[in-house]
Formats: C-alpha cells, structure tokens, sequence
C-alpha cells in the first residue's frame, strides 16, 4: 500500500473514532444521566408518600383528630399550625391537583401510587442498563477500530 493511501485509511479511522465518542459523550452519557436523574425524582415522590403513610398511621395509632405541626413557608421558615380536625387530608395526586380525602382513601391511594411508581422505577432501571450497554457496546467497537486488545477483566470500570 502507498504512504499517501495508508495516511488517508488512518485519518479516515481518526474521523470515525471521534465522531464514535462524540456519539458516546454527548448522547449516551447525557441520556443514561437524564434517565437516572428522573429515577431519583421518582424515588423521591416514592419517599414523600411512604412519609405520608407513616404519618397517617401514627395518627391513627393516637386517634387524636387534633394536630399540632411545623410549616415550611418557604426559606427554611416554620410557622406553628394547629388541625382541629385531621380526618381528611388533602393528598397530592400528581400534576398540581390535590383531593381531599379520609384516612383509608389516602393510604389505599398511597398503596396504588406507590405501586405505579415502583413499576415506574423498574423500568427506569432497564432503560440504564440499556444505556450503559449501548456506551459499552460502542467502546468494544471504537476499541476495534483502533485496533486495541481488550482490557483486562480487573482494569475494567462501570460507566456511571
């Protein structure tokens, strides 16, 4: 093969490895880190009804229908608020809208929605792992288009 033709065969390879990392850097990575986040969010609203539940049953447990509680107003500032009657309560049931409900509505609620969430999670779960498949599946690639050996099982790192 002629020098001129084998400097083409190379910068040709050159241009196909960085447009593989771009690929990998700048949709991969974003995505996969985009999906994780919103599994974060969605442990968190997971958190915030199991929170719930729990203080649904405590009061139960002291079937006092008064409550005495701090609020956040915003800002790290509490004001003392006082329930008269804590039978219903108003539970977020997802794009801004709020239903009042008893007790037992809201932990059957609570029950269903946690449920849907989990399922939700689970699937997030897949679509990272589909993901960082894809990132490995493209570095095993650019790793033979570079013509490099494989790496040793020990020297090899989790993606994210």
């Amino acid at each position: 093969m002629s020098q001129p033709a084998n400097a083409d065969a190379n910068a040709n390879v050159d241009e196909k490895v960085l447009q593989y990392e771009h690929f990998i850097n700048e949709v991969l990575k974003r995505d996969l880190q985009k999906v994780l986040e919103h599994r974060d969010l969605v442990y968190e609203k997971i958190s915030q009804y199991l929170q719930l539940k729990n203080t649904i049953l405590s009061l139960q447990e002291a079937g006092s229908h008064k409550l005495k509680a701090d609020v956040d107003l915003g800002c790290n500032f509490y004001v003392q608020a006082e329930v008269e009657d804590s039978s219903r309560i108003f539970v977020a049931v997802g794009y801004g809208f709020f239903v009042e409900m008893t007790h037992d509505e809201a932990l059957r609620f609570i029950d269903k929605k946690t449920s849907q969430l989990t399922t939700f999670t689970e699937q997030l779960t897949k679509d990272s792992a589909e993901i960082k498949a894809n990132i490995r599946m493209v570095l095993e690639g650019l790793r033979e288009l570079q013509g490099l050996s494989d790496l040793p099982e020990r020297r090899r790192r989790e993606v994210f």
